[in-house]
Parts: C-alpha cells; structure tokens; sequence
C-alpha cells in the first residue's frame, strides 16, 4: 500500500501550506513553494484539508505505484507520464499496482510540479504539519528529500476489487472547470508593495528596482532568490532590529544585492526591505529558475488584497464544484 522511489530526481520533498504557530520558536513555516499548484493538485485528487503534496523539482522522480490509487499533478509541466504514455495535469487519474510514474519526457515549462493522491500521503505529522523542513531535517518523510528506494506509504490506496477502469472513465467524464483566477498564466512582471524601508531607499535605487531587469542567481534556493542587477541602497545605511521574514519579502544586504524570501525563510531578518510581492505572485515567483529574468511592477495594497481574495473565492468555487468528484473517490 505504498509508492515506491525507483530514481528520486532532483529534489522531491513532501509540502503542505507550511508549519504555522512555532516561528516565536524559532522554527520557518517553509511549506510549498507554488502554493497554488498544491493546492489545485489536492483539490484534483479528491482532497479536502491540507495533506502534503510531492513537491517536484526540475527533474522529476520515477515512482511505482504498489497499491491503485486517484493521483493528480499541477504546476510546472516536467514531463510526466505513466508506464511511458504522456498523461495530463490538472486531471484526476488511475494508477493500478505495479504502474510507473515518471517525468523529463519532453522539455519542462516551469520549475515546480506537484503530485497529490486522494487520501494523501501516510505521513506523521510534526508540529501539526506534514512539511518537511530540509535544512532541520524533520516533518515530511523523515525530515528529507525521496531517495532510492523509499516507500511512501498511502493513506487511501482504492478499494480492492474496485472496477478501475469505470472509475478512471467516470472521472474523465467530469467536467473541471479552473475559474481564470487559478490560471497559470505567466507574467510579464512580479507585482510588488513598497516594502516597510522603501522611503530610506535613494531615488536613483526604487526607480531601479521597479524599472529595471533582474536576473535569478544560481546562488538561489527554496530559502531565498538572489537577484544580480543594479546594486540598491538607502539614503543613509543603519543599523536595524531582526523583524518577522515574511515569504516574498525583498531585503538588501549591505552589499546592494537584493534578495527574495522564500517558502523557506528564516524567522527573522535585519536587512532592510524594499518591496513585499504581491501574494497573488507568489505562485508565478516560484516557476522561475536560476539564470531567468525578472522585471518588477508596483501595485497598491487595495488591488493586491482584492487579487488575493479573487483567488480564495475561486478555490471556493472549485471545490464546490468538484463534490460529485469526491463523491465518486469516496
């Protein structure tokens, strides 16, 4: 009854929505770092909650299913196929025991591709939360990355003895129907808010920031995004108090180098911040890949908080709307 690694890719790590209440201590929520695209893929395979999702990096696994199972993909396009044939995202699919789930069969568009399975993930939770935190070592499947080898129990393989075949084309003849504020167009620029410090930043250095081209250091990571363009600096440098990182936070050290707060953050930063990105950008953030360019676009907070609750109220109505999916899984 569980998922076997037959090659564990490049970095495969388990991740909800992240381990909230314990930064006082301390400890980052990390967590997804395509929000969106885990929790399409949860809601695709017939998921109510937040179970963890395989986070897929680049170059995907090569996976064995040994019990049937209802799976779903979202984000990054890597490739993936099932015993050799090209399967689709953002569709609720049947493996049968003794299938292979594999990627890297064309071209990725994107960085990050994640896998859900109806049911979830029999992992223990720590801390209230399934999402592994790499650089401590804990949550997830123990505290690290897929190896080879490995067996993924799953919490809700399908019945024995189910008919797979009529399930599979039952749940082909639903309709999904992804509301457009779920789609996963990609942006011409990253919106941004004007970070806490940005009135201290010289002219010269917010007109760079929101004007100019960025590019995405290989020095980046689920912890943070450093970006090589126009150094950027305060009217008078200082010394500052550690605040509270948020995901999305832009801070700049010392050396004009800014630098983008990711999923894995740590808890506290005493850089000055420039600019906040928008929520509702995070997600298109996260499909980026070491070597790309980015370009920022200013928004005001009423219009980022009205991107934000658009997006809620369309995960509202998929998962209203897929209540005869889950009746089918059920």
């Amino acid at each position: 009854m569980s998922l076997t690694v037959i090659k564990p890719g490049m970095l495969s790590s388990f991740q909800s929505r992240g381990r909230e209440g314990y930064q006082h201590q301390g400890i980052p929520v990390a967590g997804a770092m395509d929000e969106r695209a885990h929790r399409l893929a949860n809601a695709l395979a017939g998921n109510q909650g937040d179970p963890a999702t395989l986070e897929i990096t680049l170059t995907g696994p090569t996976l064995r299913f040994d019990a049937p199972a209802c799976f779903a993909l979202a984000g990054a396009d890597l490739g993936a196929t099932l015993n050799g044939l090209d399967i689709p995202q953002l569709r609720p699919l049947i493996a049968q025991a003794g299938d292979t789930l594999a990627f890297g069969s064309r071209p990725a568009a994107g960085v990050r591709a994640y896998l859900a399975v109806h049911g979830g993930f029999a992992l223990a939770p720590v801390m209230g939360s399934e999402t592994t935190y790499l650089r401590s070592g804990f949550g997830g499947f123990h505290g690290r990355a897929l190896a080879k080898g490995d067996e993924i129990p799953l919490r809700q393989p399908l019945a024995a003895g189910r008919d797979l075949g009529a399930l599979q084309k039952d749940l082909w003849d639903q309709r999904v129907y992804l509301p457009a504020a779920l789609g996963n167009k990609r942006r011409e620029f990253i919106r941004f808010l004007p970070g806490v410090h940005w009135p201290e930043f010289s002219q010269t250095s917010r007109r760079a920031f929101a004007e100019s081209e960025f590019r995405i250091s290989p020095q980046s990571d689920r912890m943070g995004y450093r970006l090589l363009g126009p150094a950027l600096s305060m009217h008078q440098p200082r010394q500052m108090l550690s605040e509270a990182a948020c995901f999305g936070t832009v801070q700049v050290p010392s050396g004009g180098e800014a630098i983008i707060l990711m999923a894995d953050r740590q808890t506290t930063g005493g850089y000055p911040k420039i600019a906040q990105i928008a929520t509702v950008d995070l997600p298109a953030l996260a499909q980026y890949a070491p070597g790309q360019t980015l370009r920022f676009q200013r928004v005001e907070l009423e219009e980022a908080q009205r991107l934000d609750g658009e997006r809620e109220r369309a995960f509202a109505q998929l998962h209203e709307a897929l209540a005869p999916l889950r009746a089918l899984l059920a």
